[in-house]
């Protein structure tokens, strides 16, 4: 759009909506022009920050009627490119809708605006006895909003679930402005078709969501935790069946590979085995009695485990949390390591996945990259992670080669090109030759339908 249209766009929405909440300043602009996605960059148009529902819808509608491109934002934490306006327009951050609307602790609910960040409303529900299950490694930046666009993930997704568990109801805006809510209060509602469960992670592209309901669960009794070392993420995986093949299903089952256990020892200096090939950290949650023998029991199975260098359990709650910090800490321990860091994320069938980890070891020796790989050894989610100089154009040009031969990597073994992030920009490439034409095609449909003028996120899913 030229600056006199620009111009004109922010002059229409000041209109509309009053000075408070509508900016433009080249500071802003450069500020909502990037997420935490490296090598994505978008310069926006307008900033719009509405602080309800209605002013929400007259936005959209506007977006609408005017054809021009809009992209909600949180706390633009998400590490695909979701929330770059790569085709300028507006960006609708929903950092004014902040507010926690009710918790129940009879139904074990809350209902909250997307502004609100995950460990707020974790520490609301706290005071009754409850919490927030889902749990990404940006917790303490983002937002209910962001978690449910892109049905975030974390470490306890294994036993658990991840966001799309726990969202009973919404209240979105479409792309015509029109408000819509779905589900409710219920955990039992199978009344149509579920749109809630297909708004969760469309990642802003069929509607804005303003009111969210999700459920909430008991606060566990007690945690422990326990850190195994193994001579390579071979033995590490084979230790990992064995837990799984038991019966237990543990809270915690996280692994980190040697590059990254060098890198969060020099980081954090929590006296890792930096000798070890691979880390495995588990860990159970609930009740004292049942959780201190599970833990103990992963625990022998792990030492018996061929190629275990030795198990170590946490002592107390302090030593626990120093666990999973070393989890916890991993990506900003390796971005360290260089001046850009590109953590990615693709899930493989977790039998596959030591010897998807080896195929990844191959390709950061071929283009002669240094990658190191952490995340959910239950599940068999992967977050590849490539650290480099990011004014080495050759090495940001071999990168990009190496990560699409490891998202087709996580194609051929039968896995996902996003286990948790998302697909925003960076992967949307990668999508049709994992869902097939025939799906792709059905998902443009469901877009148009939601989104007739094309103006939600675009350039994304169903695009």
């Amino acid at each position: 759009m030229s600056a006199a249209s620009s111009t004109s766009l922010l002059g229409q929405l000041t209109a509309l909506l009053g000075s408070e909440i509508v900016r433009a300043d080249a500071t802003a602009l450069e500020a909502y022009s990037r997420d935490a996605t490296p090598l994505f960059h978008g310069l926006p148009e307008v900033i719009v920050s509405p602080r309800n529902t209605e002013e929400v819808a007259k936005v959209v509608k506007f977006a609408a009627d005017t054809k021009t491109p809009i992209i909600a934002r949180g706390a633009g934490s998400n590490l695909c490119g979701a929330t770059v306006p790569l085709s300028g327009g507006i960006v609708l951050s929903m950092a004014n809708m902040k507010k926690i609307l009710e918790i129940s602790k009879s139904e074990a609910l809350a209902v909250v605006q997307p502004g609100v960040t995950n460990i707020e409303l974790d520490e609301a529900a706290a005071k009754d006895g409850l919490r927030f299950i889902p749990d990404p490694g940006s917790r303490n930046v983002s937002t209910i909003g962001g978690n449910v666009a892109t049905s975030a993930g974390g470490l306890r997704g294994l036993k658990y679930g991840t966001t799309k568990n726990y969202v009973l109801g919404l209240e979105v805006v479409l792309g015509t402005g029109e408000i819509l809510r779905t589900g409710g209060r219920l955990v039992k509602d199978v009344a149509g078709y579920d749109v809630t469960r297909l708004l969760v992670g469309s990642e802003g592209t069929l509607g804005v969501f303003t009111e969210i309901t999700v459920a909430l669960a008991p606060r566990p009794k007690t945690s422990k935790y326990g850190v195994a070392y193994f001579n390579d993420l071979a033995a590490a995986a084979n230790a990992v069946d064995q837990i799984i093949l038991s019966g237990i299903m543990p809270a915690t089952l996280e692994f980190l590979d040697n590059t990254c256990i060098v890198a969060v020892e020099e980081f954090a200096k929590l006296g890792l085995d930096t000798k070890a090939g691979a880390l495995l950290l588990f860990g159970d949650d609930g009740d004292e009695t049942s959780v201190i023998p599970t833990v103990e029991r992963m625990a022998e199975i792990a030492k018996v485990a061929p190629g275990c260098r030795g198990v170590t359990l946490a002592a107390d709650v302090a030593a626990a949390e120093q666990l999973l910090y070393a989890r916890r800490c991993s990506l900003p321990a390796l971005a360290r390591l260089g001046s850009l860091s590109i953590l990615e994320d693709i899930a493989v069938p977790r039998p596959k996945m030591a010897e998807v980890v080896k195929r990844i070891e191959e390709i950061a020796q071929r283009f002669n990259l240094r990658i190191g790989t952490f995340g959910h050894a239950g599940d068999g989610n992967l977050h590849p992670t490539i650290v480099l100089d990011k004014d080495n154009v050759e090495e940001v040009k071999k990168s990009e080669l190496a990560l699409r031969e490891i998202f087709n990597l996580a194609i051929e073994y039968g896995g996902t090109i996003t286990g948790e992030h998302g697909v925003g920009s960076a992967k949307l490439p990668f999508l049709e030759g994992l869902i097939g034409p025939g799906n792709m095609e059905l998902q443009r449909s469901i877009k148009n339908v939601f989104d007739p003028k094309g103006i939600l996120n675009p350039g994304r899913l169903g695009s």
